[in-house]
């Protein structure tokens, strides 16, 4: 057995690798012809793109007013904006014979006296788009005559030339969009290249013939598989795209592959079908049944099938654990009902107790009110009394619906968040008890923004009436700053009481949970995180003392975008001429 499964790895490592190198070399070349249409796409779209650009800029008023002058400081002076116009590399204004009046280029390297040389060279050629080498950097122009007047009169002031440079980053995004390797030369000077330094100088020493056709050759010791294109033939320097795919690289995997048969051919010999069979039945297929259903009670599910076996100690020990499992899923529903049945007592005597509290002030009031013999201003307070009495119940039961509620209730709406703030200061001042507590506003920076201006308005007006309940009525003080930041907005709200128990701080977030208030239901600042953290921000206690307690509250920015006319982005002299 030894021998004939040795013999069989040994064919097929030697038939797939064959295989595979030939199928590996067709997709290459496959992969480099497709690179070249690609990139003949790309060159195409950039020419159509650069060509309708000369000929808008060049039909331009301001542009033929600039060329009647034939002032070539007077252009020069006015190119900048055109050039930031176009957003291109390269501008270049020239007479009519060629000689350039205004010039800006993007790489300080390419004067303007090697870029009048290049325009001499095209306006002899007749050339309308091309490329250009110039002090190692390589440009895609657009030629384009200015004329006087319509251009069937061919009255011509003077040419325009656009480029866009094909520099080391068009190259990665050939690369990248081919997942080849690219190097534009023109002559025996690599211009641009995705190789190495090393690849570089080996390529600049070989000749390859200007064809579709893949050659092998190799670089620095690496072999590749390169097509060669001619993409400017005209002029006294060609160029040309070269596309190369590393064939070690692409064959790279057929060496792990063969390591990989050798080791299956050997472990086949020495481990022995029989007994893996044989295992795997009796010991390691019911373990690992065992252990995805403790995976699985891991993750909550407590239905995950096993398949119980009888007369082994795997069977006992699967039949122990579907027991535990089943009395782990009883103690768990028990526990939540308890839960849930306690949490409904809590909601229902504070709800009960509060209720009953207004419910019993309305009814003595609502009495009061019914004898004829009280004055105006009695019968008014005793009515003020009956409204705080509604209001309150109102708040308690909104209180609870918020409790309740998801996300999706949120109403964004733009807003200034100073206003809410405002309006929440002018409810909390309606308690005659807080009338003499002096409460400030701050505000640095923008506080517009969209958000659910109602809800920030229980959330400021909880904050308030918890830190009116905290200071002296004489000399207490209340303070709300906000700021805005990049990315969102801070507020704080301070007070100068006596501060919280650190016993009592960990738990004022939690519901029903009350502290310092007669008649509090313990769902204020619970209900006002809530509404907090469905605007994606943030409400937490920041600081508390003898000093005073402040409540720290983030809010993310939602501005409204506005929409910029699109001619601002035009300079004035070209918006003027249109």
């Amino acid at each position: 057995m030894t021998v004939v499964l040795a013999a069989f790895a040994a064919t097929a490592l030697f038939v797939v690798s064959r295989s595979i190198q030939r199928r590996e070399r067709a997709r290459i070349i496959l992969d480099l012809n497709n690179s070249v249409l690609a990139f003949r796409n790309a060159e195409q779209q950039r020419e159509i793109t650069l060509s309708r650009s000369a000929n808008l800029i060049a039909d331009l008023p301001i542009v033929r007013a600039l060329m009647t002058t034939r002032d070539a400081a007077t252009i020069q002076d006015e190119v900048e904006d055109l050039w930031r116009l176009a957003g291109t590399d390269l501008f270049v204004m020239a007479g009519q014979s060629g000689n350039v009046l205004a010039f800006r280029a993007s790489s300080s390297d390419l004067e303007q006296t090697r870029a009048e040389e290049l325009l001499t060279g095209s306006l002899k050629r007749g050339d309308e788009r091309g490329l250009w080498v110039a002090d190692g950097h390589l440009y895609e122009i657009a030629l384009r005559p200015i004329y006087f007047g319509s251009e069937s009169r061919n009255s011509i002031l003077g040419f325009l030339v656009i480029g866009l440079e094909i520099d080391d980053r068009v190259a990665r995004e050939l690369s990248q969009i081919s997942g080849s390797d690219v190097a534009f030369r023109s002559g025996h000077s690599v211009l641009r290249s995705t190789l190495t330094a090393a690849q570089q100088r080996s390529l600049q020493n070989i000749a390859l013939p200007t064809s579709p056709e893949a050659a092998d050759l190799q670089l620095d010791g690496e072999r590749f598989l390169a097509a060669t294109v001619t993409l400017s033939a005209g002029g006294p320097q060609p160029v040309e795209l070269t596309v190369l795919k590393s064939l070690d690289k692409a064959t790279a995997f057929l060496h792990s592959l063969n390591r990989l048969l050798v080791a299956v051919g050997i472990i086949a010999v020495l481990a022995g079908i029989a007994l893996v069979f044989l295992i795997s039945n009796t010991i390691t297929r019911p373990l690992q049944e065992l252990v995805n259903g403790v995976r699985a009670l891991g993750r909550g599910d407590y239905e995950y099938p096993l398949q119980l076996r009888t007369g082994d100690e795997v069977g006992e020990l699967t039949s122990a654990f579907d027991q535990m499992r089943a009395r782990i899923q009883r103690s768990q529903r028990e526990l939540l009902e308890a839960e849930r049945l306690a949490t409904i007592g809590r909601m229902a005597n504070s709800i009960s107790h509060d209720l009953r509290h207004h419910l019993a002030a309305i009814y003595a009031n609502a009495e009061f009110l019914a004898d004829r013999r009280r004055e105006s201003d009695d019968r008014e307070e005793l009515f003020e009394e009956v409204r705080a009495a509604v209001l309150d119940m109102t708040e308690l039961i909104e209180s609870l619906l918020e409790f309740s509620r998801t996300r999706e209730s949120l109403r964004l709406e733009r807003g200034d968040i100073q206003e809410v703030v405002e309006r929440a200061v002018q409810v909390v001042r309606l308690h005659r008890e807080y009338q003499a507590i002096k409460i400030g506003v701050h505000s640095e920076g923008s506080t517009e923004g969209r958000f659910d201006a109602k809800k920030l308005e229980r959330v400021f007006h909880n904050l308030l009436l918890n830190a009116c309940a905290a200071v002296a009525r004489e000399g207490g003080t209340v303070s709300v700053t906000l700021r805005d930041l990049v990315d969102r907005f801070e507020i704080r709200v301070g007070d100068n009481g006596p501060g919280i128990p650190s016993g009592v701080a960990e738990h004022i977030f939690e519901p029903f949970f009350s502290y310092g208030k007669e008649n509090g239901t313990g769902l204020g600042l619970n209900v006002a995180q809530k509404i907090i953290e469905d605007h994606g921000g943030e409400l937490r206690l920041e600081t508390t003392g003898t000093q005073g307690t402040v409540f720290f509250v983030t809010l993310p920015h939602r501005r409204l975008r506005t929409q910029v006319d699109s001619s601002s982005a035009l300079p004035t002299d070209a918006k003027a001429a249109r």
